[in-house]
């Protein structure tokens, strides 16, 4: 299926995985392994494994230095710059939109899609909305996660299930805050779209208060056995990707403490921001189904949780992306 097994596992992280009205609640899902927090009898109980939102919980996080680079974009009310910054040991990359006036204006991090870390390049995969966020007065971080563009590598070769990603984009809300730019450092939001939908949702429930609410366009499923099984093993070729985390994870139904520890959903009570889920009904990438499932297991856990569906709208909003950004910022004004 791929040309290195590293570009493969990051394969796991899939997802780039009518008017517009809020959903009513589906059926509520039948019970499974990977819908209910982990547990364990086992006296290493206390200590989480180090592939989990729990050892993420217990981080101590320290994003900081971020500078300008050249500048690479200039738009009629923004300009967009090339930025490093460090935290977890790593230097990370990506670009910055900055209102043009004195501000100081609202932030938004924003968390992209799967793109093959061996072709994507500095800034790739919400380009349309890191500008539309920069022309409305947003100042707008987009994170090139470790092992992207020029970006530390990842160490983990893609076995971290994503939750080096997720603290990727926790040290870049801290790097923005210690930044000595025009950033209001008390309205920061987060926004992931696809796979980053699922990145946004995991540093909600390890860093609660971290911002002040989270959005996630058309967003992978929040059960990451859901996404082995849609984005992996269904679509594996040769098995290389699905053999490797299969030797260092487990199956699914072996391993459902595991799996579900890296599972957004096993830690919504956790979350304490507002969340919008927007998602196209003809989405083919990722199934709307996963965004009402998680509006619904939201809402149980008492967030303050809002899905917009976009009528015979795909992956990519097609024709309603402007009413999609239109909505995330109403969503944002009240909540930032």
């Amino acid at each position: 299926m791929r040309r290195v097994v590293g570009a493969v596992l990051l394969a796991l992280l899939l997802g780039a995985c009518s008017a517009t009205t809020p959903e009513a609640d589906p059926p509520a899902p039948r019970p499974s392994a990977t819908t209910s927090p982990a547990t364990s009898a086992s006296p290493s109980a206390a200590a989480p494994d180090p592939v989990s939102l729990a050892a993420l919980a217990a981080t101590t996080y320290d994003g900081a230095r971020l500078r300008l680079g050249e500048e690479v974009l200039r738009g009629p009310r923004h300009r967009e710059y090339r930025v490093t910054y460090r935290g977890g040991g790593l230097t990370l990359s990506g670009r910055i939109a900055v209102p043009d006036g004195k501000g100081p204006f609202p932030a938004v991090v924003l968390a992209h899609g799967y793109i093959d870390p061996a072709v994507y390049v500095n800034g790739q995969g919400m380009t349309r909305e890191r500008a539309w966020f920069g022309e409305h007065g947003y100042v707008a971080l987009h994170v090139d996660y470790r092992g992207h563009a020029e970006s530390s590598p990842d160490r983990s070769g893609g076995l971290d299930m994503r939750m080096g990603y997720t603290e990727d984009v926790v040290n870049a809300v801290l790097a923005l805050r210690a930044w000595d730019g025009p950033v209001d450092d008390e309205r920061i939001a987060l926004v992931g779209r696809s796979m980053g939908g699922g990145v946004v949702q995991n540093a909600l429930t390890v860093q609660p208060g971290l911002v002040r609410a989270g959005v996630a366009f058309a967003s992978v499923s929040s059960d990451a056995a859901e996404n082995f099984e849609h984005f992996i093993r269904g679509d594996d070729g040769r098995g290389v990707a699905t053999r490797a985390i299969l030797r260092a994870h487990g199956e699914p139904a072996d391993r459902p403490a595991f799996w579900a520890g890296i599972s957004a959903r096993s830690r919504f009570d956790d979350i304490t921001e507002p969340v919008l889920l927007l998602h196209g009904t003809a989405d083919d990438t990722c199934p709307i189904a996963w965004s009402r499932q998680t509006a619904r297991l939201m809402r149980r856990a008492g967030v303050d949780v809002t899905l917009r569906t976009y009528a015979g709208e795909g992956h990519a909003f097609g024709p309603r992306f402007e009413a999609a950004m239109e909505e995330t910022e109403r969503f944002l004004r009240v909540n930032l």
